[in-house]
């Protein structure tokens, strides 16, 4: 085989596989996205793909990715090309997504990243980044004393994070007298516009702090050369409010929720489509048929007629966030942590597990009532809906993949719940099982289970602790102070208890004594 997909390729492929009907040519950018993996390039980016099918060329996507090169060096060669494998139990449909123009790396070059940001033709800032880059402290306010945090302070030309970028980009747009761009971010968090926004606020009130007016009108400034004096000069003119009141006042944040499941993609999917397409794709993406996406309507300076492909345009996105974070993602961390501590490498063959598959009925019976009633959720077909695709055999969507970060991402997908339950006199024993399950798991690391097979942010601290062996009740406490979980809340020694009863079943008999605990029976699970 030889050749790689680009734009001299593409028109060779085979009748089976769909490729861009425009011109991409003819395609301008209106879209920078901060953080292209796999799921923006199976989400946004395919939403976006057919925007640009339906003739609104203004709305390719300059991709930025903030730490690796990765994702540039296998798409520049391609023109920025990659396939879709959209794949179920029945088949596989490639389609190759043609809406990213170009690819940047911020710390190679912030200088080319901040001038695709503060380009008049782009309206949109989307953003696909993990929890635990929000960089917040452990009370939910900007981490200020953050290593990056402190560097973009001083250095408003080179900055490393989403903050940085987004509000020098931001202040430069102001001094040209460009409009701002809307932010839209695009992930798991819930509330994303609202607390990025409220980040950048804190950001931006820092670096107008770090300007010192002189009585001449003059500035002095504690940053990072001529280049940063120059630009603090042009948005700090007199008479300009403080850059902090105009990020408030005059920039938009959208939040949003999506969804998709997108596996990692393995050389054996690499193997696969190159074989199908003819040609070789160095980083295709493995997705299922679904997609969802539900955006709140706030675009001042335009945006894709997205609602044309599915796209759910809202005044609040807060009730489908909920149902989405506790009934599709925290059965994603249960089945992942309890499938780890089965054996269960993937999502469906866990999901098949009949235990598992109880315990997760159980889980949304208890995670449902602690949602909007009021606003119109079918909770009944979505989670349907949902054991479906757990059951889709052909994305062999990985459980250690899912487990990633479990500190940062159980807050909103299971104790959210487990706390409302407990406030409204309701107990929470499913929910709270996913949480002794998150402990069991990363203490089997090294142990039952590989190490390192599955990372954390607490990870050098919990190592430390699990070495101690605790009783359940200090270690389940523990673990709660460490990662913030439930702090200050009436109901947390509570729930702090439920973890501790399930810690010690798990310590005695694995997944197998925790479900019988619950009434569940296991045929498969394994003991810890």
């Amino acid at each position: 085989m030889s050749g790689r997909l680009s734009n001299a390729t593409v028109t060779n492929l085979p009748g089976e596989v769909s490729a861009p009907r425009y011109d991409r040519g003819a395609v301008t950018p209106g879209i920078v996205h901060l953080g292209v993996g796999a799921f923006h390039r199976a989400h946004q980016a395919d939403y976006v793909d057919a925007c640009l099918t339906d003739g609104e060329t203004d709305w390719g996507i300059v991709g930025v990715s903030l730490r690796s090169p990765d994702t540039r060096d296998a798409l520049a060669p391609q023109d920025g090309l990659y396939t879709l494998a959209i794949r179920d139990s029945a088949g596989e449909r490639l389609q190759v997504v043609g809406s990213i123009l170009s690819l940047l790396v911020a710390p190679e070059d912030p200088g080319a990243v901040l001038a695709a940001l503060t380009d008049p033709r782009i309206r949109i800032v989307t953003l696909t980044i993990t929890e635990k880059a929000y960089l917040r402290a452990a009370d939910g306010t900007l981490d200020s004393a953050h290593p990056d945090i402190a560097h973009d302070l001083a250095n408003h030309a080179s900055p490393k994070t989403a903050h940085g970028f987004l509000v020098e980009a931001l202040a430069r747009r102001r001094a040209a007298g460009t409009p701002p761009f809307t932010v839209l971010c695009c992930d798991n968090l819930p509330a994303n516009g609202a607390t990025l926004h409220r980040l950048l606020i804190e950001f931006a009130k820092l670096r107008d702090q770090r300007l010192i007016r002189k009585d001449d009108g003059g500035l002095a400034h504690q940053g990072d050369g001529e280049a940063a004096r120059q630009g603090d000069a042009a948005y700090a003119k007199a008479g300009d409010p403080p850059l902090a009141g105009y990020v408030a006042d005059d920039v938009a944040f959208p939040s949003s929720m999506v969804d998709r499941i997108v596996p990692a993609t393995t050389d054996a999917d690499r193997a696969r489509v190159a074989q199908q397409l003819g040609i070789k794709d160095a980083w295709p993406v493995m997705t299922e048929p679904f997609r969802q996406w539900v955006i709140e309507d706030r675009f001042p300076e335009g945006r894709p007629a997205w609602e044309k492909f599915g796209v759910t345009m809202v005044e609040d996105v807060r009730p489908f966030e909920d149902m989405k974070l506790r009934l599709l993602n925290g059965a994603h961390s249960g089945i992942a942590y309890l499938g780890l501590l089965s054996s269960h490498a993937t999502v469906d063959r866990a999901f098949a597990d009949p235990a598992i598959r109880q315990f997760v009925d159980r889980l949304w019976a208890e995670a449902i009532p602690t949602l909007p009633q009021d606003a119109g959720l079918d909770t009944s077909a979505y989670t349907v809906e949902l054991a479906a695709r757990f059951s889709n055999t052909a994305l062999a969507h990985r459980t250690a993949q899912i487990a990633n970060d479990g500190s940062q991402k159980l807050p909103q997908r299971v104790i959210a719940s487990a706390l409302a339950r407990l406030e409204a006199g309701l107990l929470p024993e499913h929910l709270s099982l996913v949480i002794a399950a998150w402990i069991a798991a990363c203490a089997a690391r090294g142990r039952t289970l590989p190490e390192g097979h599955f990372t954390d942010p607490l990870d050098a601290t919990l190592s430390d602790l699990f070495g101690r062996n605790l009783p359940a009740a200090e270690m389940a406490a523990t673990v709660f102070d460490l990662a913030g979980f439930a702090k200050d809340h009436p109901e947390r020694q509570e729930l702090i208890d439920f973890v501790a009863a399930h810690l010690v079943h798990f310590k005695q008999g694995g997944p197998a004594l925790a479900f019988a605990a619950l009434g569940i029976g296991n045929k498969s699970g394994t003991a810890e």
